[in-house]
């Protein structure tokens, strides 16, 4: 692997026409969650921990039509609130997050989702990661969203070699322009689903191939 990444040249030399082959491959590369405002936005991205965006979306649509502000999170009672989320997995956890949630909504930012970063991270449940694509979809990123794609495509295109999220965050934000944090996620995020498959990444077919070390390698 040494080797490879030898071959295909510095890191810095190649985030440029990677970002910007994926941008023109993968045009349509947005989240997959559906959402019409930042409270449904932060609902949807605290419901689709171990869960899929499809599943999440099957969920919130019948679910936004009966919870429009956090005081409605707040109205029912919690094992209805469980129902409502169940197939989401997880749900008595997720309900307890909600809920927590929308109390300091209700409580401390007149049930308008803060802006700050740091106000988003003290909200119940609501972690780096989340934190991450909230403000990313809100047109303020803070951070790069690591999920399982962006983890598993950071590390084959040699962009990093840790595992922690949190410390593979901290290698792209150094590596990826600004102006790309947004974008960037969703670029790997798709052309994961669509051609770096965990398990047979279809590196024919791989417009940045060239530019990828584990492409080189076995």
């Amino acid at each position: 692997m040494a080797e490879a990444r030898r071959r295909v040249g510095p890191k810095r030399d190649r985030i440029r026409p990677i970002i910007d082959r994926l941008a023109v491959e993968h045009a349509d590369a947005r989240i997959a969650l559906n959402f019409a405002n930042p409270l449904e936005l932060l609902v949807s991205v605290m419901l689709s921990a171990q869960t899929t965006d499809v599943n999440v979306n099957r969920v919130t649509e019948t679910l936004f039509r009966k919870y429009r502000r956090p005081e409605d999170y707040l109205a029912v009672p919690v094992e209805e609130l469980e129902r409502d989320i169940y197939a989401t997995g997880f749900y008595r956890q997720k309900a307890k997050s909600l809920r927590g949630t929308m109390r300091m909504l209700v409580e401390e930012y007149g049930s308008e989702v803060p802006t700050d970063f740091d106000a988003l991270l003290r909200l119940p449940g609501v972690a780096r990661k989340t934190a991450n694509v909230v403000a990313a979809e809100r047109g303020d990123p803070q951070g790069i969203v690591v999920d399982t794609h962006v983890r598993r495509l950071s590390q084959r295109l040699g962009f990093t070699r840790e595992e922690d999220p949190v410390k593979i965050e901290r290698d792209l934000v150094k590596l990826v322009p600004r102006s790309d944090w947004a974008r960037f996620p969703h670029l790997l995020i798709w052309h994961g689903r669509r051609v770096c498959d965990a398990r047979r990444p279809a590196c024919e077919r791989c417009v940045v191939s060239d530019l990828c070390p584990s492409s080189r390698v076995g």
